[in-house]
């Protein structure tokens, strides 16, 4: 009996020491349950370099629209527009590359194309999600209400935009931020991960000396050591498992110039780290350093907080609204051309069901529908947990509908578990 009540201290205390949430422990453990359960059941398939290199691919575009929808629920908004905003800027960017521009006179090809695409996909994301914005903010119209409608309505005007057709090929360079089409090899993939392992470590012990020179406490050193070689060896082992993933004979084979190969024979080079993920990492970061550092991130947590003592203290809540939408609808946008990209064409189904996903990942990854708490790393975990459990039932055979059953099921019980925690927190 003494050994137990000794042994839960010990472990809060330790836990307390590196100051870790307690929730993104559970996420991570969470996704850790699934992909061994699916491991078993796959018969060790699941855990494949391969299997994980395509989990990374597929989660992108979800999770670069969650990263945007942390913003809209903190606030106490919800989009449910954003698949089909995404379909609406994918069927622009492709008949931008595939007609418009070849039909002025640029021909297929020139680098330039991609360029003005992916900017006129932007500038409509923008659009869409600012008028959006606009109508909640300015008008008084819910968000509810205004979303679903533009569930309705970008959808068919991308369907209008195509008159229902497939648009393909598209362009070679747009199509690397596919990640199946655009990987940065072996050697680049190693280069980077040194360069963000260094980076990790400096900026825990650069965080700890700011400490000490304000006054504040700190970790034990040990806690920090941890922390860095927790970092340290996730980082490392991401990075071998990808570069473990080989290039598939037949491919080398089609193009062994564009692998660093004279011949296909006796070559064998690996994907290495999708541009699709390290966009989604690059934005992870510019989201999180929003949230965290300045002054927009701090309004939207204050507002989604109490809105109404954040518009009493002089933050002009409706410009904010037609910000965030209007950064949802962007990112909505650069979701389109992870997604297109990847398929390697637009297709009129492209994004659907997409709303439930990307509110499923931000829900899951502890974003409060009640509003004032979310983060972005937890919503991109979130995702990752949304996609493994559906890429797991995919491999196992289980029906179309019943992993939808599976993943509202999933869905409603991480509500209920958030409800409970923060029952639990208040409490205390």
């Amino acid at each position: 009996m003494s050994d137990q009540t000794a042994t839960a201290p010990t472990r809060k205390s330790f836990l307390k020491s590196l100051e870790v949430d307690t929730r993104l422990l559970g996420m991570i453990g969470a996704f850790i349950l699934v992909a061994l359960v699916f491991n078993v059941l796959t018969d060790g398939r699941f855990l494949t370099p391969r299997n994980i290199f395509n989990l990374t691919i597929q989660t992108a575009s979800v999770a670069i629209m969650a990263t945007g929808m942390v913003f809209v629920i903190v606030t106490r908004h919800i989009d449910l527009s954003v698949g089909a905003v995404l379909a609406a800027c994918s069927a622009l960017m492709a008949m931008t590359q595939v007609r418009f521009l070849p039909g002025l006179g640029l021909e297929i090809g020139h680098w330039a194309i991609p360029w003005i695409a992916i900017t006129a996909g932007v500038v409509l994301g923008g659009v869409i999600g600012a008028f959006n914005g606009w109508l909640i903010g300015y008008q008084g119209i819910p968000a509810f209400i205004v979303t679903l409608g533009g569930f309705l309505v970008w959808r068919n005007v991308g369907w209008y935009q195509t008159s229902g057709q497939t648009i393909g090929p598209l362009d070679k360079t747009f199509m690397t931020f596919g990640g199946i089409n655009g990987t940065l090899g072996g050697p680049l993939s190693w280069a980077l991960g040194a360069v963000a392992i260094v980076a990790t470590i400096v900026m825990i012990f650069r965080a700890r000396r700011t400490k000490v020179a304000h006054g504040f406490p700190v970790k034990p050193m040990w806690a920090e050591l941890s922390l860095a070689g927790i970092c340290v060896a996730a980082i490392a082992g991401f990075i071998a498992i990808l570069t473990n993933y080989a290039v598939p004979g037949r491919v080398v084979a089609r193009d062994p110039a564009r692998y660093g190969c004279e011949v296909a024979e006796g070559c064998t080079p690996v994907y290495g780290l999708p541009i699709s993920v390290l966009l989604l990492l690059a934005i992870a970061i510019v989201m999180t350093v929003i949230a965290r550092r300045t002054r927009f991130g701090r309004y939207i947590f204050a507002t989604g907080g109490n809105p109404d003592a954040a518009e009493l203290s002089g933050i002009n809540t409706r410009m904010l609204t037609v910000k965030i939408f209007a950064l949802m609808g962007v990112l909505c946008a650069i979701s389109a051309v992870v997604a297109s990209a990847r398929l390697a064409n637009h297709s009129n189904d492209l994004g659907t069901l997409d709303e439930l996903r990307v509110i499923a990942a931000a829900v899951i990854g502890g974003t409060a529908l009640s509003g004032g708490i979310g983060t972005i790393y937890g919503a991109i975990l979130g995702a990752l947990i949304m996609q493994s459990l559906q890429s797991g039932m995919a491999m196992v055979g289980v029906d179309a509908p019943l992993q939808n059953i599976v993943v509202g099921a999933v869905l409603v019980f991480a509500v209920f578990i958030d409800i409970q925690y923060r029952k639990r927190v208040g409490a205390k």
